[in-house]
């Protein structure tokens, strides 16, 4: 829940639209050659002299994508602007701006605002991202919070979901599914809060599933490291929406089949044990999850000496003939179509 911690709450309407702008962005400096006018004018403007322009925009809207009964507001902040940033770097681009639009209740004082903000310029400061611009405006229900990344990259480096080749390898960064079980920890949390109040909970033993749901990063790093490699990607995404479901989306636009094995995905050691407690299967959380903010990628199969041993990487199949369908071939070697179970945001409610 919302916390007064010095129980001062100044509200919004004291300050009128114009007046929130200035004081929520009058600290904010730009620091990206590319930013030639930020914020303070009708339009910023940009110049990123012959480079091209990777633009993305993501919605987050409160009781849909987020929660504030175990969401921080600087945490919504500082994941908001997260999970823009990591679509640039899908791209195999630079995240360089970002504008930021917000639609609040008159039950959010200004102190709440600020809060996200300070996330917000956090996540800015440590992916060296300016805030150019944005709006705010009121809402009747809850929060919406809608960010646009903008990002740069010579065309020979921009790398698209429809690249891959029927012999690539298909690669994930990181480890998968550990945001989706510290989703499921917290919310388990709040259903025992609400029936103590007092209960306080302990978390040691999920402190990395809940931090990669609370405050998830962006692989900005992966560019320089496959260029340090040598590596140019055939084909990349996000795993935002869970790993099954980005597969199918980088198979459908490459037009290729692909096998998944099971026993070379990724994942925690919280993960293998929170699963056992909660007594879900661990493939099924692992490629369907989501909000991993991982990236997921095919190469070449001659790259693979390159890439092999690096900790970064972890090569979990490869794609095939679009013939032959898509499948996740099993520790017990049997193969089941891949389906997408992960998240839908157009899904109906039950």
């Amino acid at each position: 829940m919302l916390e007064d911690k010095n129980q001062q709450r100044t509200s919004l309407a004291s300050l009128g639209e114009f007046g929130l702008i200035e004081h929520l962005t009058k600290n904010i400096k730009t620091k990206q050659p590319s930013t030639a006018k930020g914020i303070g004018d009708d339009a910023a403007v940009l110049d990123f002299k012959g480079k091209k322009t990777v633009v993305s925009t993501d919605m987050l809207v409160e009781g849909v994508h987020f929660d504030l009964s175990y969401m921080p507001l600087k945490h919504l902040g500082y994941k908001a602007v997260v999970v823009n940033i990591s679509d640039i770097c899908a791209m195999n681009a630079i995240p360089t701006q970002i504008t930021i639009s917000i639609a609040v209740s008159n039950r959010f004082p200004l102190e709440a605002l600020e809060e996200l903000y300070e996330g917000m310029r956090l996540a800015a400061q440590v992916y060296d991202v300016d805030i150019i611009g944005g709006d705010t405006t009121s809402s009747q229900k809850g929060m919406i919070i809608s960010i646009t990344a903008i990002g740069q990259a010579d065309e020979e480096e921009l790398t698209y979901r429809n690249g891959a080749g029927n012999t690539d390898l298909l690669v994930v960064t990181g480890d998968v599914g550990a945001a989706y079980m510290g989703l499921q920890v917290l919310e388990r949390e709040r259903e025992v809060f609400k029936v103590n109040p007092q209960n306080q909970p302990d978390l040691d033993a999920y402190t990395y599933l809940i931090e990669r749901q609370l405050k998830p990063e962006a692989r900005k790093d992966i560019k320089e490291i496959l260029k340090g490699l040598e590596i140019k990607p055939t084909a990349m995404i996000d795993v935002s929406d869970g790993l099954s479901s980005e597969i199918l989306h980088l198979c459908k636009q490459s037009g290729v089949g692909c096998n998944l094995y099971e026993e070379k995905i990724p994942v925690d050691p919280q993960l293998i044990s929170s699963c056992e407690e909660f007594n879900i299967d661990i493939t099924t959380v692992a490629i369907n999850g989501g909000e991993d903010y991982e990236l997921l990628f095919t190469v070449k199969i001659e790259d693979y000496d390159k890439l092999k041993h690096n900790p970064n990487f972890t090569v979990i199949g490869h794609m095939t003939q679009e013939s032959e369908g898509m499948h996740l071939v099993t520790r017990a070697n049997t193969k089941i179509p891949l389906k997408a179970r992960g998240w839908n945001a157009m899904q109906e409610e039950e």
